[in-house]
């Protein structure tokens, strides 16, 4: 009994318990997203997850995103998310995902792949009561707040950017700014946005007592009796993530979530919040809160960017888990110009195969009746025409080119004279004039053009295979890498696990083009070969005839 327990344990341990468990049947494919935050717990925390070619296959989910769900760590607990982006075509989604405890190491999943799904994208649910947060993803008009309290911006002058830190972004010369609506604020006020300086001064926000503004990348920032002059400059032309918090009294200032200052004596912000007016560069994703952040919360806002870590995806899983391996990761990311070129390089490798096919099957019949003709015609004597006259050697030698010539000659003496056994003619008869020869060879030269054109028949489809294969799998690299850097450029995703998997997708279309155009170049030489071959026996034969002619019918 001991012995069938300890069997029974290890059976059941070659079984993850994890990786059967499933949040709904009726979905048939999910992600294990593992987010690592060594900063600290935070509660309520949004959290970006860029998703593109490089780690989701799009091609398994509907063409809207609809089916899209997040599942808590447990496999049970649905997570509330905010879809701000979903290109299926150019395959990239921006998704949000509120997470209502994010510890060192939490784990969730993103479940997809149910056609019948509708959609339960929830902005206003995303953010915790406190928030109003713009991502300038409008194409025209004021930035609308995706937040739960619906304050929209009131002026905005800049110009909209269609790729900016995430998606949509905006833009200010010095002269242009964006107004927000005061929010509701009483112990505590923060503001968090991600920042491209062109230039390295001028005014930043203003809102009541509070201003912050450039001076040489150095931020300043003021807020009643506080003041805070930034540790650390901030760079032109870099994306920075920049924070300034108000909590009882204390004016605190973050960049790239690290702290970079404070100072008591501060007053809780009033009115509206102007940004730009001074500012000359990109902005993205601003977040207000009436409400003081904390330090982990703003480290985990700043650890969203390009090069954060905060976010991992892993393998695709099935319906009975587990991922797909190195070619599933490939195929997941090939793009719809991928898709379009193997296609056509598959069509063509298909046809070339079936040219080689019947071409060298064809050659090979050719081939053999020629040899076994030359064996009959090499017999006859003084009628050169004998062979013509049976309808059982035309049946037997219809695949000999050989045949065919001679049947053209054949048919030349058949004009010139009644019999054309020589045997039974008079020397006046059975005479042929060197202008007769000269006319029965050009007759035969014609047949040899026409016979030729029947052999190398289709070859241009294997040189269509070898020339143009390789070309239309580089275009489908080319754009592939070029919609992998699009995607990492719209999305802000720039680590390795999001470029290698596009390029390595992509370069599967070079490598289609060779799969077609190698084994195309090997079949096209081959073939040319053989025909090479018969085309040298015709026209040897062609010399043989004529000269038997001459023998025979001239005097």
């Amino acid at each position: 009994m001991r012995v069938l327990a300890v069997a029974v344990a290890l059976l059941l341990s070659l079984f993850s318990a994890a990786s059967h468990a499933w949040w709904n049947e009726d979905w048939s494919a999910r992600k294990k997203i593992t987010l690592t935050n060594p900063v600290g717990e935070v509660a309520d925390a949004p959290v970006l997850v860029r998703l593109h070619t490089g780690n989701f296959d799009f091609l398994s989910a509907n063409e809207n995103g609809s089916d899209l769900r997040v599942v808590a760590g447990d496999d049970a607990t649905e997570l509330k998310f905010h879809i701000e982006k979903w290109d299926g075509l150019n395959q990239l989604a921006l998704v949000w995902v509120k997470l209502p405890k994010l510890a060192a190491q939490t784990e969730a999943w993103l479940y997809f792949g149910n056609p019948e799904a509708v959609a339960a994208s929830d902005p206003k649910g995303t953010y915790d009561a406190a928030s109003t947060v713009f991502h300038f993803n409008e194409l025209a008009g004021n930035p609308l707040d995706s937040g739960p309290n619906g304050l929209n911006a009131t002026t905005f002058t800049g110009t909209r950017i269609a790729a900016s830190f995430t998606n949509g972004g905006a833009k200010f010369d010095a002269t242009q700014s964006l107004t927000l609506p005061a929010v509701s604020a009483n112990d505590g006020w923060s503001a968090s946005m991600w920042l491209k300086p062109a230039t390295l001064d001028g005014s930043l926000m203003q809102s009541g007592s509070l201003s912050a503004a450039l001076a040489g990348g150095i931020l300043n920032v003021q807020a009643g009796g506080a003041s805070v002059t930034a540790a650390v400059p901030l760079a032109d032309g870099k994306w920075q993530h920049v924070a300034v918090v108000v909590e009882a009294g204390v004016l605190k200032l973050y960049i790239d979530g690290k702290p970079a200052g404070e100072a008591a004596g501060a007053v809780v912000p009033s009115g509206p919040l102007t940004v730009g007016n001074g500012y000359s560069g990109e902005a993205d994703e601003i977040q207000l809160a009436g409400a003081a952040r904390s330090a982990a919360w703003v480290a985990v806002a700043a650890a969203q960017g390009p090069e954060g870590t905060l976010v991992a995806l892993g393998e695709d899983e099935g319906g009975e888990g587990g991922g797909g391996g190195i070619w599933s990761t490939l195929f997941q990311a090939l793009t719809l110009d991928g898709w379009i070129a193997i296609g056509v390089l598959a069509v063509m490798l298909v046809v070339a195969v079936w040219v080689m096919i019947a071409k060298t099957a064809y050659v090979n019949k050719v081939d053999k009746a020629n040899r076994a003709f030359l064996d009959q015609f090499r017999e006859l004597s003084s009628d050169l025409g004998a062979l013509d006259r049976s309808t059982q050697i035309a049946d037997a030698f219809r695949h000999s080119p050989l045949y065919r010539l001679y049947h053209i000659a054949a048919l030349e003496l058949s004009h010139r004279f009644k019999d054309t056994d020589a045997s039974h003619l008079t020397d006046k008869d059975k005479n042929l004039t060197p202008q007769a020869l000269d006319s029965i060879r050009a007759s035969l030269d014609t047949g040899l053009v026409r016979e030729s054109g029947l052999l190398t028949r289709l070859m241009v489809l294997l040189t269509i295979a070898i020339s143009g294969g390789p070309f239309i799998g580089l275009l489908g690299t080319v754009l592939g890498v070029m919609i992998t850097f699009a995607v990492i450029a719209a999305t802000g995703d720039v680590n390795v696990n999001a470029i290698a998997p596009g390029i390595a997708a992509a370069l599967m279309a070079t490598a289609a083009g060779m799969a077609v155009a190698i084994p195309a170049l090997f079949g096209y030489n081959y073939l040319n070969a053989r025909i090479k071959t018969i085309t040298s026996d015709m026209r040897v034969f062609i010399d043989e005839l004529v000269t038997k002619l001459a023998e025979n019918y001239s005097r």
